[in-house]
């Protein structure tokens, strides 16, 4: 996805495929809820490191490879995300 795209989903705002999640540090706490919406929709767009009024904050970049194995290894986890 290029900035572009990125910015266009941003001004657009949250809707019914669109949510953004602030995780400059950790992989927030209803990150699943969210997929699992989506899921059982038509599918969505999460955007990291964004606010609700849209303001990007980002990802600490020293810390976006764990979230990234964080995310992928949860993914797997019947507790959070059923079926896997």
């Amino acid at each position: 996805m290029n900035d572009e795209k990125i910015k266009r989903i941003i001004n657009k705002g949250e809707g019914l495929t669109i949510e953004f999640k602030r995780a400059i540090d950790a992989v927030p706490q209803n990150l699943f809820e969210t997929v699992c919406a989506f899921l059982n929709r038509n599918g969505g767009t999460i955007l990291l490191g964004v606010n609700d009024d849209k303001t990007i904050e980002g990802v600490n970049p020293l810390m976006a490879d764990e979230l990234c194995k964080h995310i992928s290894n949860l993914s797997n986890n019947a507790q959070k995300l059923y079926p896997t």
